[in-house]
């Protein structure tokens, strides 16, 4: 891992020495890599009591969350003007049509005497704002009121749609002000997707009204402990987080996962669980009874309120952990028979798609793990998670039967496995970690190698997973999620054509300065030096399933 990353900032160094360059072009500090990137004669300084113009609404947001960014980033104090006729100097949000850029597009055009910022909607403003922030934030400057910005033309939109996060809360809660700060993060980052896995066997940490034990005793234990106290969002808590991401351009996507992982809800509700022995009692939901489907349903409805966006994950995944009960159970047994079907994969099958048509119905669009490929969930309307990279033949069948497919393979996305060889406490696939090189150099060859010609517009975009057994507390997971978390983000972001290793990392101090100035912990790959393992968390306590 040394050697290769100081063959990256050799290389870095190298390529950007070239005497046709600008000495400013040494490093825009803008993470992800912006798709196109001219370099103009001059530089502009930014300096305190300079001006922001706006016109509209979507402009204004911005051009605000610009003006406090650079107040707590660099100590500039500028002047929001709004409306009237913008000065021929200083900063300009200009809106563009629609047909100039697309939805998450923008212009960022730095001269001598003017910042221009164009784009059609809000979101693109803000990604514009974003990466005028990070290039101010990597400049550094003899006086505490001006910044020299290099002359550039920036034109960007992202390569993918879905641009993804997913933190399990449900083997460890961190809470509402733990959110927020990831999804700070996330939107600096330009992710906007925030996966959010909120029940499973060790927890269920959404409160539902209609079945209040679900928090009362289904929140109330973690990975480590079987008896704390309820650990819970309230519906409270999820709107003011709903909304908090809004204001950050990223949609939240609840995830409630069935059949299996439902320790949690079956140890309140056990009449609706049924599946598994030993440590895997109450794995499953009980897939014969009509209540179960009416209980999901009840559940699945007050999350629809809760969250306004188009997407409820389902799960879906590892049934076979603790389904070991199914065929000794009559009423699944007969029930099973009066389907037509013959083994419980057909009936985890026919589970999967009648919740997924259930989502449907609610109006929101199902996803699940790649399990529901094989479930025959319908591609209409169903997305599928691609997560065991050991497996892809799924891979390659659900972009051939254009499911929407979004990736996030155990490597090299899993921010729980370890990130180099002298970490202890963390997931490893076979002795292989994910190391943030392994990280950046996705997704390409799995594309080219296991998609169909012609099918790649069915992958919609990457997903990076924190899950966390091992990771009992926030400064854990902060430690786990950066800085890798920001080679997600360009390769979720940045063209293939574009993207390039040793200037990622020529690029990456400036956003390990703003983890250090909001003082988050983080793994430094310049300095890999081992970090405090988490206490009473190892990986020896974790209970093995059964393989697949």
């Amino acid at each position: 891992m040394k050697t290769k990353l100081h063959n990256f900032l050799l290389i870095a160094a190298f390529a950007t020495s070239g005497i046709s360059q600008p000495a400013s072009a040494q490093n825009l500090g803008i993470i992800p890599a912006p798709t196109e990137v001219e370099w103009l004669a001059g530089k502009f300084s930014l300096n305190d009591g300079q001006q922001i113009f706006s016109q509209n609404g979507d402009e204004k947001n911005a051009a605000s969350f610009l003006q406090s960014g650079l107040k707590a980033r660099k100590g500039l104090t500028l002047k929001l003007v709004h409306g009237g006729r913008a000065a021929d100097s200083g900063i300009v949000f200009m809106q563009d049509l629609r047909e100039t850029f697309p939805n998450e597009g923008y212009s960022l055009t730095v001269s001598s005497n003017r910042v221009t910022l164009r784009a059609a909607t809000d979101a693109g403003f803000f990604y514009a704002a974003q990466s005028l922030l990070q290039m101010a934030a990597a400049q550094s400057s003899a006086t505490t009121n001006s910044i020299a910005l290099p002359a550039v033309s920036i034109t960007d939109a992202p390569r993918f749609e879905w641009r993804g996060f997913l933190l399990d809360e449900s083997d460890h809660f961190y809470g509402k002000q733990s959110v927020e700060e990831i999804l700070d993060l996330m939107a600096g980052l330009k992710l906007n997707r925030f996966h959010w896995h909120l029940t499973d066997d060790y927890g269920w940490r959404i409160e539902i009204k209609r079945y209040p034990k679900l928090t009362q005793i289904g929140a109330s234990r973690n990975f480590e402990h079987t008896n704390t106290a309820p650990q819970f969002y309230s519906q409270k808590d999820v709107r003011e987080i709903v909304d908090y991401a809004r204001q950050r351009h990223i949609v939240i996507v609840p995830e409630i996962d069935m059949p299996g992982h439902a320790t949690a809800a079956t140890m309140a509700y056990p009449e609706i669980g049924e599946g598994g022995t030993g440590h895997w009692t109450g794995y499953t939901f009980h897939p014969a009874k009509p209540e179960t489907y009416e209980f999901l349903k009840n559940i699945l409805r007050e999350v629809r309120d809760l969250f306004p966006g188009q997407y409820i994950h389902l799960g879906g995944d590892e049934v076979w952990f603790g389904n070991r009960q199914w065929t000794n159970d009559p009423a699944i047994v007969k029930f099973t028979r009066d389907l037509g079907y013959t083994n419980s994969v057909q009936l985890e099958g026919y589970f999967n798609r009648r919740m997924a048509a259930i989502v449907h119905e609610l109006g929101r669009t199902p996803l699940g793990w790649d399990e529901l490929v094989a479930a025959d969930a319908d591609p209409k309307y169903t997305g599928v998670f691609w997560w065991r990279q050991d497996k892809t033949n799924i891979l390659t069948e659900a972009a051939a039967r254009d499911y929407r497919v979004v990736l996030c393979p155990r490597l090299p996305t899993y921010l729980n496995y370890v990130q180099d060889d002298f970490q202890k406490v963390g997931r490893r696939w076979k002795k292989i970690f994910n190391s943030i090189d392994r990280v950046y150099d996705f997704p390409d060859k799995v594309i080219t190698d296991n998609v169909p010609p012609g099918k790649e517009k069915n992958i919609i975009g990457i997903e990076g997973c924190l899950w966390t057994e091992f990771v009992p507390d926030r400064s854990r997971a902060d430690y786990m999620i950066f800085p890798r978390l920001a080679a997600i983000a360009e390769d979720a972001w940045t063209p293939a054509a574009r993207k390039n290793e040793a200037d990622f990392m020529n690029r990456l101090p400036a956003f390990l300065s703003e983890l250090e100035r909001r003082q988050m912990p983080h793994y430094d790959p310049f300095n890999p030096l081992p970090a405090p393992e988490p206490p009473g968390c190892t990986n020896q306590d974790y209970k093995l399933p059964p393989t697949e």
